[in-house]
């Protein structure tokens, strides 16, 4: 077997259809068929299932689809880090995080990265969550990932760069508004503005809700954190959410966060492959977020209530 066979199978596994890996790498079905078939001949076993919608891997295509996918990611990453390399300051580092995460972390940071290495590239892609995040560093898509973190992956260096504590996200005129803290009894039957299901941070919220025997109603379903507290400053609902520093402060008179010291908080952090044989740009960058966000701490402080 050769790598383009194995390529071409993890392509396939990927996309679900023989014609469309064909359409992307410019080539005939047939040869796009003969690479696995090869692959299937070597290790005499069925890889692929064909359905009237496409391919699926049988059992042991699945097998081979994680392998493949862990080594020819190791092997890509190595490949890029050489290349990095030998070009010196020249190059490209390739991140994927939520479509908020810039602005909130990494803002300043790009700035100071882009003073101090002018001719390289960042290269941003957007996942719709950490899971899907983690699938693009593990195919060796990208070389770092801003996820929140959770439970260990293998093959995954998971650093940790932010504590967040949780907040209620209210509007200024809601009966919340003036309290300090917010109890778990509060949250009781509360019209909640509800974060993605498979989302790592509403994985974690729902934990603590169901073992502080707390069952709000979710009523409204937002993509991410940042349109769940404009949809309470707006008075649309309620959300619990991190406590995320571009919200905090007077640029929001409408908007009050109130603390939640009984929730346990969320870690944000980077997600790689191997932190020792990162290429230097993608650790400079690292290195960068992380100081620009141990400048900026975000601790959540009691609500001011304007004088009517």
């Amino acid at each position: 077997m050769t790598l383009d066979d194995l390529r071409v199978f993890a392509a396939v596994c990927r996309a679900g259809s023989l014609s469309a890996v064909a359409r992307d790498l410019d080539c005939s079905q047939s040869a796009v068929s003969q690479h696995v078939k090869r692959l299937e001949r070597e290790l005499g076993l069925t890889l692929i299932e064909r359905h009237p919608r496409g391919v699926v891997p049988t059992k042991a295509g699945h097998h081979l689809q994680t392998a493949v996918a862990t080594g020819l990611g190791g092997i890509d990453h190595a490949l890029r880090t050489l290349a990095e390399l030998a070009r010196g300051e020249g190059g490209s580092v390739r991140i994927t995080t939520g479509a908020t995460s810039i602005r909130h972390f990494m803002s300043a940071a790009v700035v100071d990265f882009r003073q101090r290495f002018p001719q390289v590239s960042l290269e941003f892609q957007t996942g719709v969550s950490s899971r899907n995040c983690l699938e693009a560093l593990t195919a060796g898509h990208v070389d770092l990932a801003w996820i929140t973190l959770g439970s260990p992956v293998r093959g995954i260096d998971q650093r940790p760069v932010v504590d967040l504590p949780w907040v209620l996200a209210v509007a200024a005129n809601d009966p919340l508004a003036a309290r300090d803290r917010v109890e778990p009894a509060d949250l009781q039957d509360a019209r909640l503005i509800g974060l993605p299901q498979n989302s790592v941070s509403r994985s974690q919220l729902d934990d603590w809700l169901g073992k502080s025997g707390i069952r709000p109603v979710f009523d409204t379903s937002v993509t991410d954190w940042d349109t769940a507290i404009l949809l309470a400053e707006l008075g649309l609902g309620q959300a619990v959410v991190p406590a995320l520093p571009e919200w905090q402060g007077p640029g929001h008179p409408g908007l009050r966060l109130l603390p939640l010291p009984d929730l346990p908080g969320l870690t944000v952090g980077w997600a790689l492959r191997d932190w020792d044989t990162l290429g230097p740009l993608a650790r400079a960058f690292a290195d960068t977020v992380a100081a620009h966000c141990g400048r900026a701490p975000t601790p959540v402080s009691p609500p001011s209530v304007a004088t009517p």
